[in-house]
């Protein structure tokens, strides 16, 4: 029996240029909803963030949304969930999401989309979860941070125990398949005092 019950989604409050973000957030709710699994995000109506969240419900699943007050007008927070939280800042948000989760997976999104990816990647990295991250890449949106990341492996700045953290899939059936089945990696065989 799996032991992900929720996982986190970042994606954006915007729809982006494509159907296809708005279309691949679908495809990952109706994954996760055939694998029983609820949907931890930022509580948002609106953008790719809504569309995952919309087709979630629609299906029967369960969606938890985290907002912080300053965005729940600005996002257009979503009255519509199996749960709203509604927190005073946005790390509070971030730890939340974090606690009620048991993996992370990136959609296209914005700044704030890179910025929770890393830092519940670098969470991983140093030992603060033992949970699984993941990026779905949809219409190549993340080829080009991808090709970025493995040119900072290479020049040393990561390890390949690092990179290896951060699964990337085209599939979320597959993403979610490697979710299900992974196992952490004992942190001391591959982290130095030199990536702290």
């Amino acid at each position: 029996m799996s032991l992900v019950k929720y996982i986190c989604v970042y994606c954006g409050s915007s729809n982006g240029r494509l159907e296809a973000y708005g279309d691949a957030g679908a495809v990952l709710a109706q994954a996760l909803v055939k694998h029983n699994i609820g949907l931890v995000y930022g509580g948002a109506s609106i953008g790719v963030m809504g569309k995952v969240a919309d087709e979630v419900l629609a299906l029967g699943g369960e969606v938890i949304g985290v907002i912080p007050k300053a965005l729940a007008h600005k996002e257009v927070a979503h009255h519509h969930l199996t749960q709203l939280h509604v927190t005073d800042t946005m790390h509070e948000r971030k730890m939340l999401m974090a606690e009620l989760s048991d993996g992370f997976i990136a959609l296209p999104g914005g700044i704030g989309t890179f910025e929770e990816l890393f830092e519940i990647w670098t969470w991983a990295q140093l030992g603060f979860h033992h949970k699984p991250c993941g990026i779905l890449n949809v219409a190549g949106y993340y080829d080009a941070l991808i090709q970025f990341l493995d040119h900072v492996l290479a020049e040393q700045f990561v390890k390949q125990g690092t990179r290896d953290l951060l699964m990337v899939e085209l599939d979320p059936y597959i993403l979610l398949d490697r979710f299900i089945n992974y196992q952490a990696p004992p942190i001391k065989t591959w982290l130095n005092k030199a990536e702290i």
